[in-house]
């Protein structure tokens, strides 16, 4: 067990750990109107994610268990965040049922390709813009206390395209979704 453990605990991962740890105290921290301390939190999710991957394949740390645990932390988390937002009106709830809708089906689509024994789920640029706009957002959202319009339809706009985006290149393409 211990072995097994040691194989995937490296840094990069516990930034995904201490990721999903942060999610409580990011969602009471946006209920509670303390914009100050959620908007740092939100803030070091952020950087922990786009470091936590470069890390990984900086330093040779990837590992089966990070790459498909970090990409869940991040929807887990974004999903947090967003409907916590949602809650107190900063963001509207018909971008937090995108976003989910997005998320479900791309998590959705990864699960059959597991069963069909597919390993490997890459992301897509426009997943990456995609989560950037979401946290970029958030953070505006926490700065000023409302979401900006042209940024929440930019938000809305690259969700759409990268969960069309997976869809078609990397579940069907790549993956096999549509061959019997």
């Amino acid at each position: 067990m211990l072995r097994m453990m040691a194989g995937w605990v490296n840094i990069a991962n516990l930034f995904t750990l201490a990721r999903l740890a942060a999610i409580p105290f990011a969602v009471e921290a946006i209920l509670t109107g303390e914009r100050m301390r959620a908007l740092v939190i939100v803030l070091v999710a952020g950087l922990t994610d786009a470091v936590d991957g470069a890390l990984a394949r900086r330093f040779g740390m990837i590992t089966r268990v990070g790459a498909y645990f970090d990409p869940i932390v991040d929807k887990l988390f974004l999903s947090a965040i967003y409907i916590a937002m949602a809650a107190i009106t900063q963001v509207p709830w018909w971008l937090v049922i995108e976003i989910f809708t997005r998320d479900i089906l791309i998590l959705a689509a990864s699960g059959v390709l597991l069963l069909r024994g597919k390993r490997r789920f890459p992301p897509s640029i426009w997943g990456k813009v995609s989560t950037f706009l979401q946290i970029a957002l958030a953070l505006v959202v926490l700065i000023q206390d409302q979401a900006p319009d042209p940024m929440v339809w930019a938000v809305a706009a690259v969700t759409a395209l990268s969960g069309i985006h997976y869809l078609l290149t990397r579940a069907t393409i790549d993956g096999g979704l549509a061959r019997e």
